[in-house]
């Protein structure tokens, strides 16, 4: 299988996959980690963005939480859990109403069919920023794959009402032909 720039890029600096290069590109025009001490990292498999916020802010708390698997990344404690059971996730529900930065990777199995992926992309979506806003503090940051469909506006206007500042990036090292976009608020 051919392997794009960007995942021979992450193969050769080390990283578990291309995903860090569009956490890095967008921490260096926002400042993502600026006076943050406290991280999740939600859909957090295979662990690029774990491991890049680990190397960031190695004295701070960040927590992992997937479905799947993850490889141990140092400094990170990570939970294998649906995030419909994150209050069940006793260190990380301990820290609830404490976070300074919410991040998500996540996005769910594809089908091909638009409407039915539409629907389940804004669910996860929804899901994930209700979360965010459960566990993060009032000076909270957070960032968020989403997708270019027919329920982007509605879930960034979701954001606006939650966040004083919401901007949309798509990275360089997303693919020319994914619809993929990342929507990033602060408060």
């Amino acid at each position: 299988m051919h392997r794009d720039h960007w995942a021979k890029k992450a193969k050769l600096d080390g990283f578990r996959s291309r995903a860090v290069y569009k956490i890095i590109e967008i921490d260096q025009k926002v400042d993502l980690f600026k006076n943050v001490y406290t991280v999740l990292d939600i859909g957090s498999a295979p662990g690029g963005w774990s491991e890049y916020a680990a190397k960031k802010c190695p004295q701070n708390d960040i927590f992992a939480i997937d479905l799947l698997d993850m490889k141990p990344v140092k400094n990170v404690s990570f939970f294998k859990s649906d995030i419909r059971e994150i209050d069940q996730v006793e260190p990380i529900f301990t820290k609830k109403g404490s976070f300074d930065l919410v991040i998500s990777d996540l996005a769910p199995n594809i089908t091909g069919i638009g409407a039915i992926d539409d629907e389940a992309i804004y669910e996860y979506n929804t899901l994930t920023l209700e979360v965010a806003l459960k566990y993060s503090n009032n000076k909270s940051k957070f960032l968020i794959k989403t997708f270019q469909n027919s329920y982007l506006k509605k879930f960034k206007s979701f954001m606006e009402k939650n966040f004083t500042l919401v901007q949309n990036f798509k990275p360089l090292a997303s693919k020319a032909t994914s619809s993929e976009i990342y929507l990033y608020g602060e408060n």
